[in-house]
């Protein structure tokens, strides 16, 4: 009984500074698409523990960091492309190609980024990337 009281129950965004958190939801709907933030909120709707995840990546990620005055959301999308493509984050590095496209990126820029984690970070790296990003380029007939 206790389990089907607990898996009735929805978890809620409990976000500690409730202004950042719904700046960030602003810019992260923007960059990564409404239909992929809410669908990622829905699939911890009933989880407080992913939930917490999701409150975290708004407030701080979202609603701190890209908020910020001091670069542009290309830039920061540019950052990204770079650190997700070093860190071999193929998942994430897809949903940032796209949120670098919906920053204004072109496929070139993406490009020299790739070239330019070949040369710091690795052959594999940049491989990875490449494809990852080629396929998303595919998906959106770029």
């Amino acid at each position: 009984m206790a389990k089907a009281k607990a898996a009735a129950k929805k978890a809620k965004p409990n976000p500690r500074n409730k202004k950042l958190y719904d700046e960030g939801m602003k810019v992260r709907k923007a960059v990564l698409g409404a239909a992929y933030v809410d669908n990622s909120l829905a699939g911890a709707a009933n989880d407080d523990f992913m939930m917490s995840f999701q409150d975290i990546t708004t407030e701080y990620c979202w609603g701190y960091a890209w908020t910020r005055p001091g670069l542009s959301k290309k830039t920061r999308s540019m950052l990204n492309l770079a650190m997700l493509a070093a860190l071999n984050r193929g998942p994430e590095l897809k949903l940032h190609v796209n949120g670098a496209l919906n920053n204004g990126l072109t496929k070139e820029e993406i490009k020299e980024i790739f070239l330019q984690v070949a040369i710091y970070c690795g052959i594999p790296a940049s491989l990875d990337a490449f494809k990852t990003a080629s396929g998303v380029f595919k998906e959106r007939g770029i």
